[in-house]
């Protein structure tokens, strides 16, 4: 264990957390980075939720919500995080190195599951940032191409080094054990980039006030139809106020666990 985090040695499971083992970390660039943990054989969670996470503090733990980037088969947990020079949490949790321990909640939770929403043909995954997290979980669960005929990933930043996990989406999830079949026939990936060049630009409401997200090789009208459309949203709240103020507009209803509805977003993202 790395002597920079040896304060979890103080900390042992409890009913609320599990300490877990740091197996790999990936820094995409200098203020974004993603990791992997060991997963407790108990840990069961659904394709799009976010548990709680975190490292000690003065012998307290310091936890935030982070969404689950892995499938819900996978051996590891994988995470996707900015790195804040003077963040409580990410100043530190992005100097981890494989070896080092992890607090793990034991309840994942969250509202971005096919749970929460009504069928439809086409699902709309609209992310910013680390917003994606969850989506690269949802992708890869083989009961959304069961859901949904057409699913579009929208990416957007301002940089092109923020694409995480590009080559995995461009190929389409080529590989991938269970999905790679329905993703080539089924998922489209639009990366777009608000900063700097590159072949789509412009933030999300631009995409769609343009039509180029309905273009992107998906079947159906260049709008939002509230009647077999469905969309998630994870990622500034800036973007998701305005994206749900517009779907609002249009007649969609926020879903939710108790309540399905034609669109869902996470209250909880952190980051």
């Amino acid at each position: 264990m790395s002597n920079r985090l040896s304060a979890t040695a103080s900390l042992a499971p409890s009913s609320a957390l599990t300490i877990e083992h740091v197996r790999g970390v990936r820094h995409w660039n200098d203020h974004l980075f993603s990791f992997t943990i060991t997963r407790p054989p108990s840990f069961r969670f659904r394709s799009g939720e976010f548990v709680m996470i975190g490292l000690p503090d003065e012998g307290r733990p310091l936890l935030r919500a982070y969404s689950i980037a892995s499938p819900d088969y996978a051996d590891e947990l994988e995470f996707l995080s900015i790195k804040v020079p003077d963040g409580k949490l990410t100043s530190r949790l992005q100097t981890i190195v494989p070896g080092d321990e992890i607090l793990l909640g034991r309840k994942p939770t969250g509202t971005l599951v096919t749970d929460a929403l009504k069928p439809g043909q086409r699902l709309f995954l609209l992310s910013t940032g680390t917003g994606l997290a969850p989506f690269l979980s949802l992708i890869r669960d083989p009961d959304i191409y069961e859901r949904f005929g057409a699913i579009v990933l929208v990416h957007s930043v301002r940089h092109v080094s923020d694409l995480a996990f590009r080559p995995l989406l461009e190929a389409q999830l080529a590989g991938d054990p269970l999905v790679q079949d329905q993703a080539l026939l089924q998922l489209t990936y639009v990366p777009t980039v608000t900063r700097e060049p590159f072949h789509t630009t412009g933030r999300i409401d631009g995409l769609i006030d343009s039509g180029a997200l309905f273009r992107a090789g998906l079947m159906g009208p260049e709008r939002f139809d509230p009647e077999q459309d469905r969309v998630m949203m994870c990622g500034s709240m800036d973007m998701i106020r305005s994206l749900s103020a517009r779907l609002d507009a249009l007649g969609f209803e926020e879903g939710s666990n108790a309540k399905p509805g034609d669109y869902v977003i996470e209250r909880a993202f952190a980051g």
